[in-house]
This record gives structure tokens, sequence and C-alpha cells, in this order.
């Protein structure tokens, strides 16, 4: 007996509403398949995604209104936080307002779990940097105290939406 190589299967659970029912035709379209997604805001996914907006938010208004003693650690914090709350608002927005649907070209779960594994670990990476230099300045300390926090969520968001089991594949060779 021997082992093959392990396959990684991933999949995405949707928090939103849910998807296209089978054998349901386009013609009689409902009320909740407009624009807006009404149901979308009280998922946990949308009110996850709120969490990190508001710490990312706080972390970013914590650092900017002290006076900082490292302008390259908390230049990069700023910007790691910006640019994180920004694409955390437009995946938030996708969601919302049903763009995923439109604009089909582009794989919104894989996109999304891309910029989760690479802004958390940015994130992360700049509260370490910034609780570091921070030299008990409390303004600097909240917020890389926050910058922790929006990292945890982020993990968070990554465990309940995406799913990664790891499956090995054997071979059954008989001899």
């Amino acid at each position: 007996m021997s082992h093959g190589a392990g396959l990684v299967r991933t999949t995405c659970s949707s928090s939103s509403a849910p998807g296209p029912r089978a054998g349901a035709g386009q013609a009689g379209a409902s009320p909740s398949e407009g624009l807006l997604d009404p149901i979308y805001p009280r998922t946990h996914a949308a009110l996850l995604k709120v969490a990190q907006m508001v710490t990312l938010l706080i972390a970013f208004i914590c650092v900017r209104s002290s006076p900082w003693t490292s302008y390259s650690a908390y230049s990069y914090f700023e910007v790691v936080t910006i640019c994180n709350l920004i694409m955390i608002l437009a995946f938030y927005l996708v969601h919302l307002f049903r763009l995923y649907r439109v604009l089909t070209c582009i794989s919104w779960p894989l996109s999304e779990l891309l910029h989760y594994l690479i802004g958390t670990l940015l994130l992360l990476i700049a509260s370490i940097v910034a609780a570091s230099k921070s030299y008990n300045q409390s303004g600097l300390v909240a917020g890389a105290i926050f910058g922790f926090i929006a990292s945890f969520l982020c993990l968070a968001s990554i465990w309940l939406s995406y799913k990664i089991s790891c499956v090995t594949q054997s071979t059954d060779v008989t001899a």
C-alpha cells in the first residue's frame, strides 16, 4: 500500500441569501432577487466585516492622532489598515449589491480568500512592528491593540468562511 500525493480541497460557505434555487425560472424573479440584498447585512459574514472595518478605522485614528516615534513603522501601519479597510468595504459592497452575479469574470471567493490571507499577514506584521515601536505612548499602544484585534477578526473570517480540509488519496497497488 502506498499513499499518493495529498489533495487539498477547499469549500466556501456563503453566508448571504440562498442562491438560485434548483428549478426556479428567471422569468418570475422575486423581490429579493433585486439589486440590493436585504438579508446580507444581518448575516454573520456581514457583521464580521463591519466589526473588521470598525476596528481598522479605530486603529488608524489612534495611530494618526498620536505623536510618532518611528515614521516608517507607523506610516506602514496606516497604509496597511486603510488598504484593508477599503478592500473589506469593497467586498462588503460586492455582497450587499450582489455584484458577484454581474461580474462573473472574477472568482469572488478566491479573490476574497487571497485578500484575507495577504491582508491578515500584512496587518499582523504591521501590528507587531507598531507595538514594538510604541514606547508606551497610549495612542500608539491602542492602535497596535486594535490592529491585533482586527487581525484576529480577519483570521476568524477566514476560518468561518473557508473550510480547508486535507484529503490523502491512496493508490491501491496490488502486485
